[in-house]
């Protein structure tokens, strides 16, 4: 049977006329129609698929209709059951409303009104849908992305958010690229005093002179192509708040210098005297000790920089909070794409928790939403994934390395259209272009298809 817009009813009756009778009324009117003579074919059809709506008899040989509503729901708690009675069982069928039923119809049945009863309980099973998926969507536009975790390797991190939260400490917090460092630095701020104020990202992995080097101390008006008058900078913005600094080790040494006074005072002057009130936390993929040796960051930028660090372990290293991350990415893509909610197949979630991630949870999300997008069935497969399986030495390579395999494997998924990379990437195009550049990175043939 093939599903149907309008709906599936299935149909449990022990009299032949009648369930041919409202079997063919009901196709007529779109419907997908399963027809039951007993409780048992009815439990039968039940485990075969799913049903919106069952229109159950209640007088059946050996297990009537009340009973089989129950074992029914007990299947399927959010299957809607209408009850067929004659008029002199109508006790029977105010007892099957009380026990969960959403209406019944008399027997003889007329068309007309059990159409009526079974369009009106679809719409409200539809309205009850919508008002769930409504509610799910409100709950991730609200705030930011819960921080995922249950295994022994986040604990420390969730224990390091409790303790600094609360307090004004600059905040450093180390790990791979996709590890989910701002969504660490978001919860900082959520469980901060600051809460109520803006909560700011400047992303500073970007070329000189662009708009996010702009937002930081030092710049006078029209600080990158095309600017025509001084506007409300993100330092400006966050005023009060936190401003999270996305990648510092891409801080120019002079910057860094102009941002000390934000180090030690959380305060920076900013057009004439007007003092900004601003708590810093920053992130970094890099080794900043290692720069510091280079010459490439101040020292005493660094020390400031990193008075609390919070240290994040890639996902190879929390295999245990793949289902729970793929159940989260799931619910998110269902309210983002407006689809059902889908499972993950036994061997398909083997598959995920086998993957070593070296784009770690920003790859896991891509690829649950790339698979979203490709499958058509209420289950996604190891077919709907696409993962880099040749790759063995994933657990060893660089922060550096990963990044780079990760973003060259999405621009060729995106056929070399660096504007959509970029949008999956959830970074820059222009970023991304300079990147593509310095891997040495040219559109072939193949991706301009």
């Amino acid at each position: 049977m093939e599903p149907s817009e309008t709906g599936s009813l299935l149909i449990v009756d022990d009299e032949p006329v009648v369930r041919d009778s409202l079997r063919k009324w009901f196709h007529k009117e779109g419907y997908v129609v399963g027809v039951a003579a007993s409780a048992q074919e009815a439990l039968r059809l039940m485990a075969r698929r799913h049903w919106d709506l069952a229109l159950v008899d209640i007088r059946m040989p050996g297990t009537d209709g009340i009973e089989l509503q129950q074992q029914l729901r007990e299947v399927d708690p959010a299957l809607i059951a209408v009850m067929m009675s004659g008029s002199a069982f109508m006790g029977t069928a105010l007892a099957a409303l009380k026990r969960g039923a959403y209406d019944y119809v008399s027997k003889p049945v007329d068309p007309d009104v059990v159409a009526h009863t079974v369009r009106h309980a679809l719409a409200h099973r539809r309205a009850e849908q919508e008002n769930v998926r409504l509610r799910e969507a409100l709950a991730l536009l609200a705030g930011p992305q819960k921080l995922i975790g249950q295994s022994a390797a986040m604990k420390p991190v969730f224990e390091a958010i409790s303790t600094v939260a609360p307090t004004e400490a600059t905040v450093l917090i180390s790990g791979e690229g996709g590890t989910g460092k701002e969504l660490v630095a978001r919860a900082i701020h959520t469980a901060s005093p600051r809460r109520l104020n803006p909560f700011v990202v400047i992303h500073l992995d970007t070329p000189a002179g662009t708009r996010s080097d702009s937002e930081l101390p030092g710049h006078e008006k029209e600080p990158f192509t095309g600017a025509q008058y001084r506007r409300k900078d993100n330092l400006e913005i966050a005023h009060g708040g936190t401003v999270f600094l996305d990648e510092v080790a891409g801080i120019s040494l002079r910057t860094q210098a102009r941002l000390l006074p934000l180090l030690e005072e959380r305060e920076i002057r900013r057009g004439g005297d007007k003092r900004l009130d601003l708590r810093v936390v920053a992130g970094t993929c890099h080794d900043l000790e290692g720069l510091v040796d280079e010459g490439k960051l101040r020292p005493d930028f660094f020390y400031r920089l990193n008075i609390f660090q919070i240290a994040l372990p890639p996902l190879r290293e929390r295999k245990e909070d793949i289902p729970l991350l793929v159940e989260h990415f799931i619910r998110k893509c269902a309210v983002a794409m407006n689809k059902k909610m889908v499972r993950v197949a036994p061997k398909a979630m083997k598959l995920l928790q086998n993957y070593d991630w070296p784009g770690n949870v920003r790859e896991l999300e891509n690829a649950v939403e790339r698979a979203m997008v490709v499958s058509q069935s209420a289950e996604l497969g190891e077919e709907d994934f696409t993962l880099n399986l040749a790759c063995p030495e994933a657990a060893v390579l660089t922060c550096e390395d990963a990044q780079r395999a990760h973003i060259l494997r999405i621009v060729a998924e995106c056929r070399g259209n660096q504007t959509r990379a970029a949008q999956v990437l959830a970074i820059n195009r222009v970023n991304l272009n300079r990147k593509l550049k310095s891997y040495g990175w040219k559109k072939t043939r193949s991706t301009r298809r």
